[in-house]
């Protein structure tokens, strides 16, 4: 009876290649390199200053509903550009299964001051009854100013 013996353990390679994982990695940065720039929920608007610190922390919420207007009349409901016909009906549709029915409008501080009462209106016209306005707080005022009448 012979005792056969095999010698497959010396053909194992050990070295790594590293070839699909350097795939991996380029894909998943071009993956990366496109989506972040859309990731930017909001449209670049210069808001109004204001003095009062109060701070409305759900409008940053993802699902926060918000209207900005820009300085040459344009409208956006979240990022996409709506016009002022279409936006009681977008706001309306985005509005209907949400427990919290306000939206924010942000509005710069250049814009036209009848659009954005325009953009207020065609939104109130669906049944929303609160309305945010979105402002910046001013630099270099570190205390609201006292209130009128009071000590």
């Amino acid at each position: 009876m012979a005792i056969v013996k095999r010698d497959e353990g010396k053909k194992v390679n050990a070295n790594i290649n590293v070839t699909p994982m350097c795939d991996v990695m380029l894909v998943l940065l071009i993956i990366f390199m496109v989506i972040t720039p859309m990731l930017q929920n909001k449209v670049n608007v210069e808001l109004a200053q204001t003095d009062n610190p109060t701070a409305m922390p759900d409008a940053d919420h993802e699902d926060a509903v918000v209207v900005a207007v820009t300085r040459d009349s344009q409208i956006f409901l979240g990022q996409d550009k709506v016009s002022l016909a279409d936006l009681g009906p977008k706001v309306a549709d985005m509005l209907q299964n949400k427990t919290n029915k306000m939206v924010y409008f942000r509005a710069d501080a250049r814009a036209h001051y009848g659009t954005v009462m325009d953009a207020i209106d065609a939104v109130r016209t669906t049944g929303v009854e609160e309305v945010g306005l979105l402002t910046e707080q001013r630099q270099g005022r570190e205390t609201p100013p006292p209130a009128a009448g009071g000590e």
